[in-house]
């Protein structure tokens, strides 16, 4: 019979690695809560139709990388979301959210897109996305970039740096891409492909291309930002004093354009240099016409999504540690001491210490040796002697303490106050 494995692009997330996973999601959680911003959830699947209007019809999201397939019940066009973005739009305009004032969100889970399988790059992939809805001026802008600056800081990650852009309103970019395609037709003869393809249709992306043979004559293309107007100029520069006030360093980059339509004004991504060519584990930006456009009222909005799979391969790069944490493992030899096992390790768990029961026949050696695997800090044993005396024997793995027999009470005081210490 043949092996069933995972699928191309989709992985296990094993064990070993998940106590890192929980040490990011608590961590961001923490930091989220911080800043005001309430979870919020929603489905994996959506209309294929509102990626198309939100994500727009020529990127290379829609046009490449989308699971999408017609519902065989009601012929609906179903797709499994690529990014968070327009599904939490979606459900703010589905359920009128910001008719009660602005509203500050997060959520976090998978994402679907079928891309080439690269380090850093799945078909299934996890981010932590942040909206806020109903605020139209430079602070939560600011807010938004101090929120992650904070939380690279808390999980101890360096080298990451702040890329920073305006692309301005719909009609000065409307302005700027006819003067960029025009810039772009003078030198057809060295665009590749992907840059010939997107000439008319979305001729920003190329400034974005990594192709080493167009990228002194990117460099020399009209730059967006002398295309803005005063309102627009005005607001880029609130964002840079603020983050001047907070002290967080940024780069100007005017090839930064984000690869989605919705995008206006403040763009921003961080990216490091150690992890190759996935470099940006966050990014996002204003998009304060996407509400209007998905259905419902005029309503200012920016956000941003963070590559979780990066950030953790970053984590790894530094050295970040996180390990399940195990009080104490329940050794326990012959049948009454197996039911009084039982009673202590629930009795030990209601004062919230973690507990290993060993659950399997055994010798002391074998049980010791599971103890030992298990990285608790205490063995606990049980055995005849220990159950008349309704006491437990208490070794300390590191060896730091002498084996002692004890009460069940002053064995769980003992692990506390050994916690508390750590």
């Amino acid at each position: 019979m043949s092996k069933f494995q995972s699928i191309k692009g989709f992985y296990d997330v094993l064990p070993e690695l998940t106590p890192l996973w929980q040490k990011l999601e608590s961590t961001a959680t923490k930091v989220l809560q911080q800043y005001g911003y309430r979870n919020i959830r929603m489905p994996v699947v959506e209309s294929t139709d509102l990626f198309v209007r939100s994500v727009g019809e020529h990127t290379d999201i829609v046009e490449k990388e989308m699971y999408s397939w017609t519902d065989a019940l009601n012929g609906d066009r179903l797709t499994l979301r690529p990014e968070g973005t327009a599904g939490c739009v979606r459900a703010v305009v589905e359920h009128s959210l910001t008719y009660n004032g602005a509203q500050r969100l997060w959520y976090m889970g998978p994402m679907f897109r079928h891309e080439n399988v690269q380090k850093g790059r799945q078909r299934q992939f996890h981010q932590i996305g942040v909206e806020a809805f109903g605020f139209s001026g430079p602070e939560v802008d600011a807010e938004q970039i101090a929120m992650l600056t904070r939380l690279w800081q808390a999980l101890g990650l360096k080298d990451v740096q702040l890329h920073l852009n305006s692309i301005g309103d719909a009609h000065e970019r409307a302005e700027y891409r006819e003067a960029l395609i025009a810039y772009l037709l003078q030198h057809e003869a060295i665009l590749d492909g992907d840059a010939k393809r997107r000439l008319h249709s979305n001729p920003l992306r190329i400034l974005d291309s990594k192709n080493p043979t167009m990228q002194a004559m990117i460099e020399q293309a009209p730059k967006l930002m002398d295309f803005l107007g005063e309102q627009t100029r005005a607001h880029f520069a609130g964002v840079c004093q603020r983050l001047d006030a907070l002290g967080i360093a940024y780069h100007i980059n005017h090839r930064l354009v984000r690869g989605l339509d919705y995008y206006n004004r403040t763009v921003f991504e961080f990216v490091t240099d150690r992890l190759g060519a996935q470099g940006t584990i966050a990014g996002g930006g204003r998009y304060d016409s996407l509400v209007e456009r998905i259905g419902g009222q005029s309503t200012p909005a920016c956000g941003f999504g963070i590559g979780l799979e990066r950030v953790l391969l970053l984590m790894q790069e530094f050295g970040v540690e996180a390990h399940q944490h195990v009080d104490a493992y329940l050794v326990n030899l012959g049948e009454l001491a197996e039911q009084q096992a039982f009673k202590l390790a629930e009795t030990l768990r209601d004062a919230g210490i973690n507990v290993v029961m060993n659950a399997e026949s055994g010798s002391f050696k074998s049980q010791m040796k599971k103890a030992d695997r298990s990285e608790a800090r205490f063995a606990l044993i049980l055995g005849d002697d220990e159950c008349r005396d309704n006491k437990v024997s208490i070794k300390h793995m590191a060896g730091a303490l002498e084996q002692q027999t004890l009460s069940w009470n002053e064995a769980r005081d003992l692990i506390l106050a050994h916690r508390a210490n750590d």
